[in-house]
């Protein structure tokens, strides 16, 4: 079994800088895909930043420039930079993840984290 431990988020002003942190743990074999996600009440889950196995990246439109998605090969983690926060961030984050193991991919969510950008 694979477990996803985020750390990170809480609250800042505009303008200010987080970072977000993702770990993998358990039967790993390769992960195909990490990053976040993010959900405001009302609204579908929307991608923030993903890395593609072995190193592409995607960013969702509203966060290109100021968010950077990097990965912890030794540690099976990704960090997400967040500079430049604006109040529409604020939302619960979570770290996403599709891991191959024994043959098969799943697909792994973490618990979330609130992420709240306000003066």
């Amino acid at each position: 079994q694979v477990q996803l431990v985020e750390s990170g988020g809480g609250l800042v002003q505009p303008g200010g800088s987080l970072r977000l942190s993702c770990a993998a743990s358990g039967s790993i074999f390769r992960i195909n895909v990490m990053g976040w996600y993010r959900q405001v009440p009302g609204k579908q889950r929307e991608l923030v930043a993903r890395i593609i196995y072995p190193g592409r990246t995607n960013y969702g439109d509203s966060v290109k420039g100021r968010f950077t998605i990097s990965r912890d090969n030794s540690e099976n983690a990704v960090n997400l930079q967040m500079n430049s926060l604006k109040p529409e961030d604020t939302a619960v984050y979570y770290c996403h993840a599709l891991i191959l193991s024994g043959g098969d991919e799943s697909q792994y969510w973490g618990q979330g984290t609130q992420v709240t950008v306000s003066s």
